[in-house]
């Protein structure tokens, strides 16, 4: 008699253990789903960051629609005073590459040459905000601040990047 009652007890335990991870199974199945969900939109996200790089749709154009246009005289530019109190000065020549298939650039890129004081104005003014040690730190800092505001200011993102030549920090 006490086989069997102990073969009740183990069967009704067996039964309720069955009940309950049924239970935990229809009710944690959805939350495991949309956290799921959640990290695969995080890991999206991640991934569309990694492949952007500068925050640029660059490097998803291809390079026969990339059109640069090149400021044609070298521009000297005064830096923000650093902590060293001397005044310094960046002497840069300035590029622009722009999506010629933006609709932006059937606009504005077409005939950028009548617009060169803009782009000038533009850097300068952006450069003007960085110290020579700021600049020489990190110069892509710089190119995105001025490719954001180009991008600004004309209200279109047809201009894709800032390019920097023959750049000298004095």
């Amino acid at each position: 008699m006490k086989k069997n009652l102990m073969s009740v007890l183990i069967l009704a335990l067996v039964l309720v253990n069955l009940i309950l991870t049924g239970i935990l199974t229809i009710t944690i199945l959805p939350q495991t789903k949309k956290s799921n969900e959640l990290v695969n939109k995080v890991c999206s996200a991640i991934d569309l960051e990694l492949e952007s790089g500068d925050g640029t749709e660059s490097a998803s154009i291809p390079m026969d629609q990339v059109k640069t246009y090149k400021i044609e005289d070298a521009m000297t530019i005064n830096l923000k005073t650093g902590a060293d109190g001397e005044t310094h000065y960046v002497k840069l020549t300035a590029s622009i590459s722009m999506d010629s298939k933006n609709d932006g650039y059937k606009t504005y890129g077409e005939d950028m040459a009548d617009r060169e004081t803009i782009l000038k104005d533009t850097i300068n003014s952006v450069i003007n905000t960085y110290t020579m040690e700021e600049f020489n730190a990190d110069r892509q800092a710089v190119k995105d601040a001025i490719l954001a505001e180009l991008q600004k200011q004309f209200g279109s993102d047809f201009i894709i990047a800032v390019n920097f030549s023959e750049v000298t920090v004095v």
